[in-house]
């Protein structure tokens, strides 16, 4: 049976704590091993079980998950929880911790001591994981948000997703932008590779060999890119490059998607704006970047190359950027853009109501 990375952590954790019983520990550990590809045979051996025992509890998990290893108590059924106690764990969960407890964000074992400590209410923190599953309650993980003040917002958004859910017939839609100051970090020991039961690892010191600043064009129809690292980021650098990212679709409208820095509008842009009236730029709301598909590009980039890689050069780390374009556009396919203006005006004006409940109830 196959076991994602994640359920695979989870039932370490069943396997490892204290805290579980011995049963359920013994339960965990026969998935956790069927999932590793090891016989029903070996791991009833190993564990003293029979055979209709090990498929008994790897079909159980199938079925119901993590709470079904918990199976069926002698002596009658469980005590269950009552709804109040439910009820108290999903309200603290989306609330921030008390001020006297010094945490920033609750933990399954952090919650269950609180409620034991100043409620006396005990559950465990299994309990506790499986009303966040079950509720998509995700407490350890955060986000950002940015609300614009753009005064033009509404036309901004809708422009730009017009421009790609309905481009104008036979004109090409370009999104560019720059992601400025690429660090060439060099380890100072070298990278240990992934192992059997070992990720990969590498020192936490490292040696900088300078910066490098990528520009980068995407064509939103085809997904393919267009970079060039540069060792400034000025407005000549960018006509610079805006000049070679038009360059191949001579004789088409062209119209680009950008964000508000001022190098996109300077006065020798605007004068070669004026000389090639068949290239029109879009700009994003004022902090609203996300809006540009480019941005979507730059943050795979960004995972999948820069942010693990070790560089002893500047032109090393410049070499990885072009050779990671290159087998890109090898198999490019653009992004698929589902959201229309109106759903992000929508969500756009909720995100803004809750803040606004939320500066009143504190300010009362």
């Amino acid at each position: 049976m196959e076991i994602s990375v994640e359920r695979a952590a989870e039932l370490r954790e069943l396997v490892n704590s204290r805290d579980v019983p011995a049963d359920i520990a013994t339960r965990a550990r026969i998935v956790l091993w069927s999932g590793d590809g090891r016989r029903r045979k070996d791991i009833a051996e190993l564990l003293g079980v029979s055979l209709p025992t090990v498929d008994g509890w790897k079909t159980r998990y199938a079925e119901r998950g993590v709470a079904g290893l918990e199976g069926d108590r002698p002596g009658g059924p469980r005590e269950q929880v009552p709804a109040r106690v439910r009820a108290r764990v999903i309200a603290l969960t989306r609330m921030t911790p008390p001020d006297g407890t010094g945490l920033s964000h609750w933990s399954t074992r952090e919650l269950a001591k609180y409620l034991k400590r100043t409620e006396n209410i005990s559950v465990s923190w299994h309990y506790i994981a499986r009303i966040w599953r079950e509720q998509s309650l995700k407490p350890h993980r955060s986000g950002t948000f940015k609300i614009s003040k753009d005064p033009a917002f509404a036309a901004k958004v809708a422009d730009v997703i017009g421009l790609y859910l309905a481009p104008p017939g036979g004109a090409v839609v370009l999104s560019i932008d720059e992601k400025t100051r690429i660090q060439a970090l060099d380890r100072t020991q070298p990278v240990l590779p992934v192992a059997f039961a070992a990720s990969e690892k590498r020192t936490a010191d490292y040696v900088r060999h300078g910066t490098t600043n990528l520009f980068a064009a995407l064509n939103v129809a085809t997904g393919e890119v267009l970079g060039e690292c540069k060792p400034t980021r000025n407005g000549k650098d960018f006509l610079a490059f805006l000049k070679k990212a038009v360059k191949p679709h001579a004789g088409k409208e062209i119209h680009v998607v950008l964000d508000n820095l001022s190098t996109h509008t300077t006065p020798a842009v605007k004068e070669w704006l004026v000389k090639n009236p068949h290239v029109h730029f879009h700009f994003t709301p004022i902090g609203s970047s996300w809006l540009n598909q480019i941005e979507i590009w730059l943050g795979i980039l960004t995972r999948q190359s820069i942010r693990r890689s070790t560089s002893s050069s500047v032109n090393v780390l410049i070499k990885q950027i072009r050779d990671y374009i290159n087998s890109w556009n090898e198999n490019a396919k653009p992004f698929t853009w589902t959201a229309t203006a109106g759903e992000v005006l929508a969500k756009v004006r909720l995100v803004a109501t809750n803040v606004r409940k939320l500066v009143n109830n504190n300010s009362n």
